[in-house]
């Protein structure tokens, strides 16, 4: 059974109607990433940095996964599926991927702020200001800051080193170091890239299919080729 990883960002979400930080409107049009996204914020004004996560949670718990998401789930049917996602949303588990490794961490978890491995999940979409965790610390939302390593990067890189098909949905190839993980992707493996745009693939060195669609229509058709070509 052939592996296929399928790296994702935010634009496979931007269909069900999640709005990315690069976008002029939705909830980040209220926010300036340096006030709400960074470890000094935190430390600088920890109310207005769990506002905004809360918010977020609010507007994800309103959303659904749409057809790029149902379609990333259904080639489990067929192949050997593991999903890295840069998007902290919850959409690929609720669409019925089993295997995601969330590289910026995961909106429905809080961790404690002294000890990172001490993750626990959050019930709704509040977090009070004052909650702690197990060890007496105060808990934060378990989203990795601008400015903070990426613990899940060398996880995510054997991942790609084990694809034989690696497919590249809504995401710019812009955001280091997880756009990096294309150059992962052993030599010969086809890299297939979803995205209405055009994402910078000057670094991919493999057989490349752009498919110039949003992830919700791009993404089944995709489905059918790999299913077309592979089995």
């Amino acid at each position: 059974m052939k592996k296929i990883v399928v790296f994702t960002g935010a634009g496979v979400s931007a269909d069900s109607g999640l709005a990315t930080f690069r976008d002029a409107d939705g909830l980040w049009a209220n926010y300036r990433i340096e006030d709400v996204c960074t470890p000094e914020a935190l430390a600088r004004n920890r109310a207005l940095v769990i506002e905004f996560y809360n918010l977020r949670r609010k507007e994800l718990l309103k959303t659904k996964p749409n057809a790029a998401h149902e379609a990333i789930a259904e080639l489990e049917q067929w192949f050997d599926v593991e999903v890295v996602t840069q998007n902290v949303d919850n959409l690929h588990e609720q669409a019925g991927s089993s295997r995601v490794t969330h590289l910026h961490g995961e909106l429905m978890k809080l961790r404690s702020q002294n000890n990172p491995s001490l993750i626990v999940p959050i019930e709704g979409w509040e977090q009070g200001l004052d909650d702690r965790a197990e060890d007496g610390s105060l808990l934060r939302p378990h989203i990795v800051f601008f400015g903070e390593s990426v613990p899940m990067f060398d996880r995510a890189t054997e991942i790609a080193r084990e694809a034989d098909v690696m497919v590249v949905v809504g995401t710019s190839l812009a955001v280091y170091p997880a756009a990096m993980l294309v150059r992962y992707a052993r030599a010969g493996v086809p890299i297939y890239v979803v995205d209405p745009g055009d994402p910078d693939t000057s670094m991919i060195r493999n057989p490349l299919t752009h498919i110039k669609e949003r992830g919700a229509t791009g993404v089944p058709k995709l489905v059918e080729m790999l299913k077309d070509e592979f089995l």
